[in-house]
């Protein structure tokens, strides 16, 4: 009989950013485990999931504490003879611990972001603590090491694989004439940072490191996503000669294209990324990069190989790498086929699927 796995997670988000997580089940799938999948019913991976034969159970938890989820996945794993479940957010977690009880089932839990969860908090032992889960599944070296530090969880349960990406998802992306679009001059240089703004990001850092850039060059940058427009990130470049020369465009749908359209990436985070998706997109899609060296960022962003790294929360380093890259054509052309190389090597769903595999045959061989 094939290794049995009951994956809960929640898939309702745009396809591709839910993408890598789930071609890694189809890869397990392809493997010769036999991988089903509880997530809502409509959520846009579904159709994918169901054409590579993976059986799809059109529930989720919605909360942590729900008897009727309890229940439900209870009933799953009965009638299914589950050999492992694993559990990728607080809800399936909670939930799905309650429902294994006394249950012949290994648990696995997913572990995504590097924080908030600490020994001497009782609510993390509804999660990560919780001594019924037998193994963690960690994103990055970042979450390892922040979990690791917690002393009442034993470091063998700790195990790192990454979500693996495809570089043939991104062979189709047509660059967005960026230029045009947000009205810039034809010789402008444009850096883009795609994120949300919360303090980890580090784009105050950013604008900051316009302070060191020559009053007169056509350097642009765009800063992508939700919430950048601050009082205080607009204070910091108000009255400068950047001040008209960094575009908040807000949130957009046509991300990748943007990034595909670029001259460098930039990621000035100073904390808390597991590993960064919009790093790794970066990357795939062949762009140069200038990157902090936080320790969510370790293994991708590699110094002269894969970007340039800088030390977080320093304007002037920041600033020196991006001029680097503005003065150096060949730099630029160089550091983005080693970027999308970088990730084709080591950061692919193959690898993810043989270390996924190999974890869970471990767990049954020891059962």
């Amino acid at each position: 009989m094939s290794l049995k796995v009951l994956v809960i997670s929640n898939y309702d988000d745009n396809y591709n950013a839910v993408r890598p997580e789930g071609e890694l089940f189809i890869g397990l799938k392809e493997a010769g485990v036999d991988v089903e999948v509880m997530t809502f019913g409509h959520a846009p991976f579904v159709q994918r999931f169901e054409e590579a034969g993976v059986k799809v159970i059109p529930f989720h938890p919605t909360k942590k504490f729900d008897k009727e989820a309890v229940a439900k996945i209870r009933q799953v794993l009965v009638e299914g003879k589950h050999h492992i479940m694993h559990l990728f957010n607080n809800p399936a977690i909670v939930n799905g611990i309650r429902a294994a009880k006394g249950l012949d089932v290994k648990v696995v839990a997913y572990r995504g972001y590097a924080g908030n969860i600490h020994w001497w908090n009782p609510l993390s032992y509804l999660t990560f603590l919780n001594p019924r889960i037998d193994k963690i599944t960690c994103l990055a070296d970042s979450v390892y090491e922040q979990l690791s530090a917690q002393w009442t969880l034993p470091k063998h349960k700790l195990i790192i694989v990454n979500k693996g990406h495809q570089l043939k998802w991104y062979k189709d992306i047509e660059p967005l004439d960026v230029r045009q679009e947000f009205g810039l001059p034809d010789d402008a240089f444009v850096f883009t940072t795609v994120a949300n703004n919360r303090r980890m990001k580090g784009i105050p850092y950013l604008l900051n490191a316009t302070k060191y850039f020559p009053a007169d060059a056509p350097i642009y940058i765009l800063l992508v996503g939700r919430g950048m427009d601050t009082p205080q990130n607009l204070k910091i470049i108000k009255g400068t000669p950047y001040e008209k020369k960094v575009i908040f465009t807000g949130f957009r749908k046509d991300v990748m294209n943007i990034v595909a359209g670029n001259n460098v990436s930039v990621l000035p985070s100073i904390f808390g990324e597991a590993i960064p998706k919009s790093l790794i997109e970066s990357m795939a899609l062949g762009r140069p990069c200038v990157a902090t060296s936080i320790s969510g960022n370790r293994g991708l962003a590699v110094e002269g190989e894969s970007a340039l790294v800088v030390s977080p929360r320093q304007a002037k380093p920041l600033a020196e790498a991006m001029l680097r890259y503005y003065n150096d054509e060949d730099l630029r052309k160089q550091m983005g086929e080693k970027a999308k190389a970088h990730i084709g090597n080591y950061f692919n769903t193959a690898r993810s699927v043989r270390e996924m595999k190999q974890l869970y045959e471990s767990l049954v061989q020891k059962s």
